[in-house]
């Protein structure tokens, strides 16, 4: 395990997309640690894809670490929908906080990916190696380029300038400030949606898109938050690093699952006129826990809580 940096509760961070369900698990962990110089801008405070904006931001804030949670997302049909959006938006965004974290010096910075960069037909578990092996999954490509070139622009820059930025490519995440609307989520907080719905309707069955087949992977976003304060105490090496949990399940068993959970007692079908995106997605976890960590919320657990706290507005 490396070693593991004094932890300065008064050193200035800037969480980008703190509004964000990722960035405001951050902003629990930071807080729970006892941070005290947290900067935040909402999205109608500061349009991270202006640039001259971000560096007007960065001039006269100065955050010494940086992380970089903010993206434009969306699950299935909203990446095929609009790559243009889902492309250029990420694009803009990463360069421009990228660009002015190294001109003002920002002592650190931590990029979060997630694991659509990898192939579509990758090596299962997926090692970090795996990146750019073949070909994307075609109904997410649009935001899987911008993150690859993401963590490429973070090692060129480490590479040419020095600059300590790391990367950290996680899973699929579920957990509080999950997107829950019906056109634009993922698939586990789409699910739990649905069935909430399905128990309240007294509905005697619940569609479900695809075959129910393909593995998933799940991680809860405060694990995800964890693991981020971990690597910026801990990590400072370039290339990135798979964040999950090692294990995963079918999308049947996943709907199974929440449906047990939330007590649904009718009929699952599965719509196979509707696609099923990447047939497996389990992150190879090996060099994370060989750092020292691993995922500590198990997933019924993780899906029991959200469901207590659940609100789809």
């Amino acid at each position: 395990m490396e070693t593991i940096e004094n932890i300065d509760t008064e050193k200035s961070i800037y969480v980008a997309g703190h509004n964000g369900m990722v960035g405001s698990a951050i902003i629990r962990a930071l807080n729970s640690r006892g941070q005290t110089n947290i900067i935040k801008r909402t999205s109608m405070e500061l349009d991270l894809r202006d640039a001259s904006a971000v560096e007007d931001f960065f001039s006269s804030e100065r955050p010494q670490h940086v992380y970089l949670a903010a993206a434009k997302v969306g699950g299935i049909l909203a990446n095929k929908t609009y790559p243009a959006n889902f492309l250029a938006d990420n694009l803009a965004i990463t360069a421009n906080i990228i660009k002015s974290a190294h001109k003002h010096q920002v002592e650190k910075l931590l990029f979060l990916g997630s694991s659509c960069i990898y192939p579509k037909h990758a090596l299962q578990p997926i090692p970090e190696a795996a990146l750019l092996t073949g070909q994307l999954e075609p109904t997410n490509e649009a935001y899987a380029i911008a993150k690859i070139a993401g963590l490429k622009l973070c090692d060129a820059f480490r590479a040419q300038y020095g600059c300590n930025f790391i990367s950290a490519m996680p899973t699929n995440l579920y957990g509080p400030g999950d997107n829950y609307d019906p056109d634009s989520s993922h698939v586990l907080p789409a699910m739990i949606r649905r069935f909430h719905e399905a128990v309240k309707a007294g509905e005697s069955e619940v569609k479900c898109w695809g075959s129910g087949t393909p593995q998933r992977e799940f991680l809860h976003v405060d694990d995800l938050a964890d693991a981020c304060l971990f690597l910026m105490d801990n990590h400072n090496k370039g290339g990135w690093v798979n964040v999950g949990t090692g294990t995963d399940l079918s999308i049947k068993e996943l709907a199974e699952m929440i449906a047990e959970v939330v007590k649904y007692k009718g009929e699952i079908v599965w719509d196979t006129s509707k696609p099923d995106g990447t047939p497996r997605k389990l992150l190879d976890v090996g060099l994370m826990k060989s750092m020292g960590w691993t995922a500590s919320i198990e997933l019924e657990k993780g899906i029991k809580s959200v469901c207590q706290n659940y609100s789809p507005e």
